[in-house]
């Protein structure tokens, strides 16, 4: 068992307090570049583009699959209590509440995080970033803010996509397939699921995930060392941290919005 020296546990823990410091600054300048960020839309439109439309594939065949799974699995069960009719409110508030916010970002934090990570990382390691700030350009308003703010527009979007895909995918299964009553299954999901409680919270879960998986990714790669095994450590930092943010975010939140 290895024990620490107080001198060393106590420099680790300024050390570490330091760095939360310096990412909690960088994201309060991050918000004030907002304004002047949003002004030039073009730059935040390409990066919606980059970020959204990349990531498209992955979430549109992640969200079939979840929802195929969802309907075999979830008739299964609901017909052990004769209540097969309701596979279809299952499917839709499984997708929306949590599996559509959750799974949406742990994919993004895997493709289009794990980009941002590496692009940012290379432009501080070919001294690209450098090189703004000697030509009087603020890199966190060219390069930081607009990835910010398209990741922050592009997650809520794809984490419709999963959901809509993911229910479409569940009828297939348990209407098409298993030959559940397709009436009863629509009509359902349309008595039971709420557009402000489950759709709405599910929406400020994607918007909160966005935040946090995008920021993380931009301070890994700004921070990265300037190195190819720095570029590598720091893109593999950001999809840990991300998945991990994201899992207890979502914990947070579904305490705030679901149990009052």
């Amino acid at each position: 068992m290895i024990f620490l020296h107080p001198a060393e546990l106590g420099f680790a823990l300024r050390q570490k307090l330091a760095d939360w410091g310096y990412g909690a600054r960088l994201f309060a300048q991050l918000l004030m570049l907002s304004g002047a960020c949003l002004k030039r839309f073009g730059l935040v439109r390409d990066q919606v583009h980059f970020l959204g439309n990349y990531s498209l594939a992955i979430i549109t065949v992640s969200g079939l699959f979840v929802g195929f799974v969802l309907g075999l699995q979830g008739y299964y069960t609901l017909q052990r209590y004769g209540a097969s009719d309701a596979l279809g409110l299952l499917v839709a508030l499984s997708l929306v509440r949590e599996l559509g916010p959750v799974v949406a970002a742990l994919l993004f934090a895997g493709r289009a995080g794990a980009s941002i990570t590496a692009e940012i990382g290379l432009m501080r390691a070919g001294e690209q970033l450098t090189a703004l700030e000697m030509m009087a350009v603020d890199p966190k308003l060219r390069i930081l803010a607009p990835r910010l703010w398209g990741g922050i527009i592009a997650l809520p979007l794809l984490t419709a996509v999963f959901s809509t895909v993911g229910i479409l995918g569940g009828y297939a299964v348990g209407v098409l397939l298993i030959g559940v009553d397709a009436g009863a299954f629509w009509s359902q999901m349309q008595s039971g699921v709420d557009v402000f409680k489950d759709v709405g919270n599910g929406m400020i879960k994607s918007v909160v995930f966005g935040v946090a998986v995008t920021f993380i990714a931009l301070l890994q790669g700004y921070v990265a060392q300037p190195t190819p095994e720095g570029v590598a450590s720091a893109t593999t930092r950001s999809v840990v941290i991300s998945s991990l943010s994201v899992l207890g975010l979502d914990f947070i939140l579904t305490v705030m919005m679901f149990s009052i």
